[in-house]
């Protein structure tokens, strides 16, 4: 193990040249990042994870019922062994020919049998409430260090001339700095362990969501690493300020106030789209790339850091690309009725699945033939369980 270690933690891979571990130790004067600081971050992870189960019962959920958003999840579905043995052992979504058996076998309608397996998928998905909650805490926190941050940068000379990120670099003694990006890694970490436990969100969704944020945590693990923490809270900040926005008009969704939704949602769009696909490039990669280039010089961790900045930023064009196109539809859909950027796209995760037939599953004796076309609504995966950018 402790070769292992000395060949992870090798120096001529994550400092600059003749720079070594023994000239970052702390001392009375300076506060420089040590690595033994990330063997913390899962046990702390897990610390925040559970405030925020505290969190939510005993402050969000209160607010979530004073803003008469219901508690009770969808309907359930009538109890019947072999179909729940099918939806849990097969298949959620049985196609055509295994309806068609399951309706010989029980004596059913094809149509009942739809509706049957549409409502066990909605019994597996969180409610209103509980979505309520999760947007609460997220926006709690990156209110919080978001307002956190800014107070700081505002103070630091590296807001206003991004060179000074890389003067004296890496003897920079930013205490403040460092504290900022191990509660973020905290959090993220968080997010990471609540994705592994939510057995409702699709493979697409889970995929892209621990991508960004596997992509995240190695960032602020290796600009905490490297002493790169003045760069790190400029990325964090600019990255805060849409999620802030992001969560609020998730929030104000799920209460039903429409109009300030519409307009949180439009706000989250422009500082989004502005920020990530203008700011971030013009403003974080260039310094990343270029001026540290000029000032420090490359070494191996430093193309491993800009890598996933460029990852972060192919992300960012992605999640603009679901933006937009939500905007448009909403625009569409909002031309023969109300405008919601929030109710034009499934979630897999997240939306309760409905239908112009009756919602209650017909017994056997009752069963029917019916037209009706299957439908959904809610929010895009992304607004409603991302990252996103949760993240960063």
């Amino acid at each position: 193990m402790a070769g292992i270690l000395a060949w992870f933690w090798n120096e001529r891979f994550w400092l600059p040249h003749n720079v070594t571990w023994a000239d970052l130790k702390n001392t009375d004067e300076s506060t420089f990042p040590q690595a033994e600081d990330l063997y913390l971050a899962c046990p702390l992870a897990f610390c925040m994870f559970m405030i925020r189960l505290v969190f939510e019962r005993f402050i969000a959920r209160p607010c979530a019922l004073g803003l008469k958003i219901q508690a009770n999840g969808p309907q359930k579905a009538q109890p019947n062994a072999i179909l729940e043995k099918v939806f849990t052992a097969i298949t959620k979504h049985p196609d055509e020919k295994r309806l068609e058996g399951l309706s010989k076998q029980l004596d059913w309608d094809v149509r009942t049998i739809q509706r049957w397996f549409r409502h066990r998928r909605n019994q597996e998905k969180p409610s209103t409430l509980a979505r309520f909650c999760e947007s609460m805490w997220r926006f709690t926190f990156y209110l919080y260090i978001f307002t956190y941050g800014v107070r700081f940068l505002k103070k630091s000379p590296w807001l206003w001339n991004t060179r000074e990120c890389w003067y004296n670099y890496p003897y920079q003694n930013v205490k403040s700095a460092l504290t900022n990006e191990l509660v973020e890694l905290y959090f993220l970490v968080s997010l990471v362990i609540s994705t592994l436990l939510d057995p409702n969100i699709n493979e697409s969704d889970f995929l892209l969501m621990f991508l960004h944020h596997v992509a995240t945590i190695s960032l602020i693990t290796f600009s905490y690493v490297n002493n790169m923490a003045r760069v790190g809270t400029l990325v964090m900040c600019l990255h805060d300020a849409a999620d802030v926005l992001l969560e609020a008009a998730k929030m104000t969704n799920y209460a039903k106030c429409q109009r300030l939704c519409n307009v949180l949602f439009v706000m989250f769009a422009l500082v989004f789209i502005s920020s990530r696909l203008g700011v971030y490039p013009v403003w974080i990669l260039n310094t990343t790339v270029f001026e540290s280039w000029e000032i420090v010089g490359p070494y191996p961790s430093w193309w491993v850091f800009n890598v996933l900045l460029v990852l972060l930023q192919a992300l960012h064009t992605f999640w603009s690309y679901l933006i937009v196109r939500i905007s448009c539809r909403a625009i569409s859909r909002g031309k023969a009725g109300k405008w919601n950027p929030l109710h034009v796209s499934k979630d897999d995760r997240s939306d309760i699945e409905s239908s112009s037939d009756e919602d209650d599953v017909l017994p056997p004796s009752q069963k029917h033939h019916t037209n009706g076309t299957n439908g959904a609504h809610g929010t895009n995966g992304y607004l409603s369980s991302s990252p996103c950018p949760d993240e960063h």
